[in-house]
């Protein structure tokens, strides 16, 4: 006969697995809905690779040409085309790093940052609909979850979780 450890160590697996596999059957269904909605409220004015370097940037201001490319998953040549459309749309500014002559820094401009602000608010209130019919326990539940799921997915994100 198992031990106790060994079978809550073989239910939590099984556990697990069937989190595992609704995170990825889920996951990818709620940001094509976000992705459709803030695409709603941008338009055709920008490509989804675009709005997503906006989003990026939104995230992490300063960053560099090459965390761009790594995020977005493409050479560094494809992500400065893209970057430099943005900037010639005046969505996105480069400046240089006071620390790093060589390298440049990359933020939203005023005009990228109020553009990505209603993409997102507008997105934000279609799932805030979508959400309605939820009761507050099991908003409480789902916001804890996510926070969960955000830990384990980076916990570097997490202050609590910093050596």
């Amino acid at each position: 006969m198992a031990r106790p450890e060994r079978r809550r160590a073989a239910g939590t697996k099984g556990a697990a697995e069937e989190c595992a596999r609704r995170i990825l059957e889920v996951v990818p269904r709620g940001m094509r809905v976000l992705r459709q909605e803030m695409r709603r409220e941008v338009g055709s004015r920008l490509s989804v690779p675009q709005f997503r370097a906006l989003a990026f940037l939104g995230r992490t201001p300063g960053a560099s040409l090459s965390a761009v490319a790594e995020f977005m998953g493409v050479a560094a040549a494809t992500a400065s085309a893209m970057v430099e459309r943005l900037v010639r749309r005046r969505l996105v500014m480069r400046k240089g790093d006071p620390r790093e002559r060589r390298r440049v820094m990359l933020a939203l401009t005023p005009r990228g940052a109020t553009l990505l602000d209603r993409a997102h608010a507008h997105a934000r209130a279609r799932v805030v609909e979508r959400l309605a019919g939820f009761t507050a326990s099991d908003l409480a539940a789902l916001v804890q979850g996510l926070a969960s799921l955000a830990r384990a997915l980076d916990p570097a994100a997490n202050p609590e979780e910093r050596p």
